[in-house]
């Protein structure tokens, strides 16, 4: 699937500024928030929250952040009340995106995110267009060099994986969302790092788009990740490696 979840790799390789990382921050801060207060302050028994606090480490956020973040989701300190707003739309080439938010102020998000449609060649549509294509998974992104296609496939079907699929440079492995946390146990116990492990949105088709469409709808899909309220950006495109990485190298 070379598609956005690889982008999203890229990026993270190429290193993020200052700037990105703080927003970063934001962004998880909010997911922990919520997923806290949803689920509840125990990342044993919380998996949303759980992966969220995988993430923020991951990142390099301070402890003292996340344990904030958890408190105000369950009330132990004051915070803002965040609400789930999912916009769905298309980018050049006919891609469909699908825009996860978390906002205090949906009249506001829903008009920010309309504009940014509009200015990066998009076309925001009504609820319901394209969230048909996607189904949740778990996700894992790892490089091929420290495990053998074999072995790999063996340890992920046993621990509940539905797929594995072999790129050039990585392996791909989905799952239910309720076999994610045994799939990702079963391979770190083998001593296997990944480079994304998420629960993700993954589209049942895609659409393969020529580098001039990729270089728009993959602007279309920064600015939207650059706003503050918005999570996560899901999206179809079927994109060559090569331009993914010759266009990482323009942004």
């Amino acid at each position: 699937m070379s598609g956005h979840s690889k982008w999203a790799s890229i990026k993270h390789k190429k290193g993020a500024a200052d700037a990105k990382r703080g927003r970063l921050f934001t962004k998880l801060i909010k997911e922990i928030t919520v997923a806290a207060r949803e689920g509840g302050g125990n990342s044993d028994t919380n998996p949303r929250l759980r992966t969220a606090m995988e993430r923020s480490k991951a990142a390099n956020m301070p402890n003292d952040n996340i344990e904030k973040a958890i408190k105000k989701g369950t009330g132990e300190l004051p915070g803002v009340t965040y609400e789930t707003c999912i916009f769905e739309g298309y980018g050049s080439g006919g891609a469909a995106l699908l825009v996860e938010t978390l906002t205090d102020n949906k009249n506001r998000t829903s008009a920010e995110v309309r504009n940014i449609f509009s200015k990066k060649s998009g076309n925001l549509a009504g609820s319901g267009s394209v969230a048909w294509i996607f189904n949740k998974k778990g996700y894992l992104l790892i490089d091929r060099s420290q495990i053998s296609e074999d072995e790999l496939f063996t340890i992920s079907v046993d621990a509940g994986a539905q797929d594995v699929k072999i790129g050039e440079k990585n392996y791909e492995v989905f799952s239910d969302p309720k076999d994610f946390e045994n799939v990702k146990k079963a391979i770190k116990e083998k001593g296997v790092k990944w480079e994304t492990a998420d629960l993700t949105m993954v589209p049942t088709s895609t659409i393969k788009i020529g580098i001039q469409e990729a270089r728009q709808v993959l602007s279309l899909v920064e600015a939207l990740e650059d706003h503050d309220d918005v999570q996560k950006v899901y999206s179809n495109f079927d994109i060559p490696d090569e331009i993914l990485e010759k266009l990482a190298s323009e942004m």
